[in-house]
């Protein structure tokens, strides 16, 4: 999911050159963000959300800020609590590799991307909608190879 993020940061500075979003926030919430998977191990193959109510206090217990820890929690879903930009970001980039669009979430970071760049929503959305489907391809084979490691 890491690579997802990169290529989404990447393409993102592309089409919105005067986007400023934590880029290392984002790219170390991908990093870490299922590191709670390891507390709770039946979730690396199987249905469950444990790991993100428990993954923030484990990445914390071994050195990681809590700003940073927050992503084991939000990468799951951003609407039940107030998050920033990157948290979306991140919850992207992991819908994204599964090759998952989500439109309530596309439609918030479209919104974002409008407002912090100064450009209409439907400017920002074909934008965004290109790089979106650019990163979700390949899905497939990203997924075939998560279950063959497994």
């Amino acid at each position: 999911m890491h690579d997802a993020a990169a290529s989404l940061l990447e393409e993102l500075t592309r089409a919105f050159p005067t986007l400023s979003v934590d880029a290392r926030a984002v790219l170390i919430g991908a990093a870490v963000h299922d590191l709670g998977k390891a507390l709770h191990p039946e979730e690396l193959s199987g249905p469950g959300n444990l790991h993100e109510r428990d993954g923030p206090a484990l990445l914390e217990r071994h050195g990681l800020e809590p700003s940073l820890a927050r992503f084991a929690r939000t990468h799951g879903g951003c609407d039940s609590e107030p998050v920033e930009p990157e948290d979306l970001l991140v919850c992207l980039a992991d819908r994204l590799w599964r090759g998952v669009r989500d439109n309530r979430l596309e439609g918030r970071i479209v919104q974002v991307l409008a407002d912090r760049c100064g450009i209409e929503a439907w400017e920002a959305f074909e934008r965004f909608d290109r790089i979106a489907e650019r990163v979700a391809s390949g899905a497939e084979s990203r997924l075939a190879w998560q279950a063959a490691v497994d």
